[in-house]
């Protein structure tokens, strides 16, 4: 089959600002990151039938897609964060550490500067939601672990047993969906107002205007990136040291930074079919969100030990010292 080239892709290219590096970017990415976990973390994430299965589930928020329309846009608005060129969303609130706390919080500045977060997206609270959520996955497996083994009660062992492999088919999915939201920040146009085409914006420049955002992040990534090639682009293991939100922003931020070299690289013809500067381009920003990922991965688990699970609940570093029985907290005997 002929190969035809970017310019001539993007005519056919339905807008898709709520998805990014398709299926075959996300599926890699979050291979890449769980092949890259150190030996610390749970010795379950290094089989290779889990690291398939969460190459897999990296895709699902977008696979999720047409399920309604209530289901649609509610979720939609969480792939991308719309940053102009000074670092506001939206021409509104800069977008900084802290973050408002709450996405109420944040709807509310949105709507003091006349905008709305439905339009405007909340990507970096879909991240923190989810690394959240990964952390508390892992107390309760931590917990359910170190309550198996020091069960003396066999009905309860093989509950804690039971359990815990539930849990571990959740945790496969919290971080495929972590996976999915950490990629889109490191796919430059889901952390832009010029997410399409650069738009009805200041353009001295003369940045392209057409839409270039699905032929980038599907065709071209899919024939230039490949999982070696990736791998080799990642960046040691770096621990921010600080709250989840403020990593956030930077990270996003750090994106933010690349969206100019993107168009320019358009401009230049970088983004033709197997050009090698536009697939470097490609492989190092999905290098950086597999490095993003494993770094969250591992922060999470760690974070974890410090966490209480359950209702009412129990400490992780009490039920995994021996000290206590966690089993009516994890049973709920209300």
């Amino acid at each position: 089959m002929r190969i035809l080239p970017l310019a001539a892709i993007l005519s056919f290219v339905v807008p898709a600002q709520a998805l990014a590096w398709g299926g075959h970017g996300h599926r890699i990415i979050g291979v890449a990151a769980m092949e890259a976990l150190p030996d610390d973390v749970p010795a379950f994430l290094h089989d290779p039938s889990v690291i398939a299965d969460v190459g897999e589930l990296s895709r699902e928020p977008d696979r999720s897609k047409g399920a309604g329309k209530i289901h649609d846009s509610n979720r939609d608005p969480g792939h991308f964060v719309d940053l102009d060129d000074t670092r506001r969303v939206m021409g509104g609130p800069v977008f900084q550490a802290p973050l408002p706390p709450t996405r109420a919080d944040y709807e509310a500045a949105l709507q003091a500067a006349g905008l709305d977060s439905w339009k405007a997206g909340y990507l970096q609270y879909s991240i923190v939601e989810e690394y959240q959520q990964l952390t508390l996955e892992f107390a309760y497996w931590r917990v359910l672990t170190a309550a198996e083994r020091f069960a003396a009660d066999p009905g309860r062992r093989a509950w804690y047993a039971e359990d815990r492999r539930r849990r571990e088919a959740l945790l496969k999915r919290t971080i495929g969906y972590l996976s999915h939201f950490v990629a889109d920040g490191s796919q430059p146009l889901h952390v832009s107002v010029h997410y399409n085409g650069w738009g009805d914006y200041p353009n001295p420049k003369r940045y392209t205007t057409a839409r270039i955002h699905g032929a980038f992040e599907g065709e071209f990534t899919r024939e230039n990136v490949d999982l070696a090639g990736l791998k080799a682009q990642m960046q040691p293991f770096e621990s921010c040291d600080c709250p989840i939100e403020e990593r956030t922003v930077d990270y996003i931020l750090a994106s933010l930074t690349q969206v100019e070299p993107l168009y320019a690289l358009e401009k230049d013809g970088g983004l033709q079919p197997a050009g090698p500067r536009g697939a470097a381009f490609a492989t190092e920003r999905a290098a950086a969100g597999a490095s993003e990922l494993r770094d969250l991965i591992v922060e999470a688990w760690r974070e974890s030990a410090d966490s209480q699970v359950g209702w009412k609940p129990v400490k992780v570093s009490d039920v995994e010292a021996g000290r206590v029985d966690p089993f009516d907290a994890l049973y709920s005997v209300d």
